[in-house]
């Protein structure tokens, strides 16, 4: 999705530091946690690797897909978070333990990119086990009308409502297992994702009273905004209009994306997606324009904090989290052409 050829290395946009923090903070069972002795998830852990991959850090990146190989559960899931001070895994700030489906499929849209960097047919081939079980676990929790329940608790029930950025997340993740299936010819579960994946869709689209049935409404979220334009499941005219609809609410002109609309508080990772949600419609100029706003957010070595509150005029909250340093990559790879997975998310065909 690249219009020419400015800025067409990590070098040019300045992202080598944020790519070597991801590989510092990374853990030598080859966990990426969130920052140094923090906690981890699947999701974000991934994202980072993806970083990894087009970083060219290739050693790095198969220990992150590796780490989760070793650490899925008998049923395809994983815990939603590790490492936390408490050393309770799937437990964050006092949650219960829990499986969450997009976190636990996420391994797909990871082990795709992974391919599609480098080429490499047998890590792939290693990795399918972990895909196929991935995705196994987040197709059980797909209800009959389409969408995929978010969680799973540490007792095996089943909470039956769903998120609609997960659920596009899923949807991704779903496309991106088909892709691989097809690749080594397993024809049967390329059938049964994309199915799976077709239901999805149609919910996420057609049906909104399925989701956030039992919670207050996350559309506050920019990621319920554009997620779905994201990750493939509103293409052409309805995506231009879904993201022109949600520009004055989110978009700080200057600053970035807010991560939620009613709080004063612009976030690089959110800001990021957007990027890469625009540049999937053909906004290629505005997406950059974008993404040079963002480099104002990072510290003294060139590494990403969270996001700026910019009423306090602070950086919030003080952390830097190798997934925003992964997201940063990700939509710079995806404006500049750096690697042969740069049009995973702007190009369907790709999938």
């Amino acid at each position: 999705m690249s219009d020419g050829p400015s800025r067409a290395s990590l070098s040019d946009w300045g992202l080598e530091p944020a790519v070597d923090y991801i590989q510092r903070v990374q853990r030598s069972d080859g966990l990426i946690c969130w920052y140094p002795d923090g906690p981890a998830d699947p999701w974000d852990h991934v994202e980072s690797a993806m970083a990894l991959s087009v970083a060219g850090r290739r050693e790095a990146a198969e220990r992150a897909y590796r780490w989760i190989a070793d650490a899925q559960h008998d049923d395809g899931a994983l815990w939603a978070t590790y490492g936390d001070a408490d050393g309770e895994e799937g437990a964050h700030d006092g949650d219960e333990p829990r499986k969450e489906t997009h976190r636990s499929a996420y391994v797909a849209v990871g082990a795709w990119h992974h391919y599609l960097c480098t080429g490499d047919r047998d890590f792939l081939e290693s990795l399918w086990p972990t895909v196929r079980d991935a995705l196994a676990f987040a197709c059980r929790q797909q209800a009959p009308t389409g969408e995929i329940y978010w969680t799973v608790g540490a007792d095996g029930a089943v909470y039956e409502d769903a998120l609609i950025a997960g659920c596009a997340s899923l949807y991704k993740s779903l496309a991106c297992g088909a892709a691989i299936a097809a690749e080594l010819e397993h024809a049967a579960a390329r059938d049964r994702w994309l199915e799976a994946r077709t239901r999805l869709g149609a919910a996420i689209r057609e049906r909104p009273d399925r989701f956030d049935r039992t919670w207050e409404s996350k559309s506050r979220y920019a990621m319920d905004w554009f997620y779905p334009v994201l990750c493939g499941v509103v293409t052409g005219d309805p995506a231009q209009e879904r993201l022109a609809d949600g520009m004055d609410r989110f978009l700080e002109e200057g600053l970035g994306c807010r991560c939620v609309a009613d709080e004063p508080w612009v976030t690089v990772a959110e800001s990021c997606e957007l990027v890469v949600s625009l540049a999937a419609v053909g906004r290629v100029e505005r997406a950059r324009e974008i993404y040079e706003w963002l480099f104002q957010w990072t510290d003294d070595e060139g590494v990403f904090w969270t996001g700026y509150q910019f009423e306090d005029e602070a950086f919030w909250p003080g952390e830097r989290p190798t997934w925003t340093g992964g997201a940063a990559v990700l939509a710079a790879d995806a404006l500049s052409g750096i690697s042969g997975a740069a049009d995973l998310f702007t190009d369907p065909v790709s999938e």
